[in-house]
């Protein structure tokens, strides 16, 4: 139940990054739920990769490199997606940060509203 309202909270954010940013574009909302399904599996499976193999970089910028593979995930999500569509690399970056903080925002909502079992 819990992953089913975070991924349809999710799928809300990336229509709010849509209406607040016009760089990036959401046709509906079913676009939504496949883009944010999209976004959640690269982030899990090859996000870490990159990280790993960025690691230097990410190092000598102190962190801020980790903001370049947010992007490249969005980006990466729209271009797989035909109902999901970013204009270029500043708008990837925009619209992850502000996706990003959406889904902070959902993260602290689901865990007042579902408390871990102890």
């Amino acid at each position: 139940m819990k992953i089913l309202v975070r991924w349809l909270l999710l799928a809300a954010a990336l229509l709010l990054v849509a209406h607040l940013y016009p760089g990036v574009e959401v046709k509906s909302f079913t676009s939504a739920l496949i883009a944010a399904l999209v976004l959640g599996l690269l982030n899990t499976l090859l996000r870490p990769i990159l990280v790993l193999l960025t690691l230097p970089v990410t190092v000598l910028s102190l962190g801020l490199f980790l903001f370049v593979i947010n992007a490249l995930m969005f980006w990466a999500a729209a271009h797989l997606l035909s109902g999901f569509a970013v204009t270029g690399f500043w708008a990837a970056l925009i619209g992850s940060l502000i996706y990003s903080l959406c889904g902070m925002l959902i993260d602290v909502v689901m865990e007042r509203l579902f408390p871990p079992l102890d």
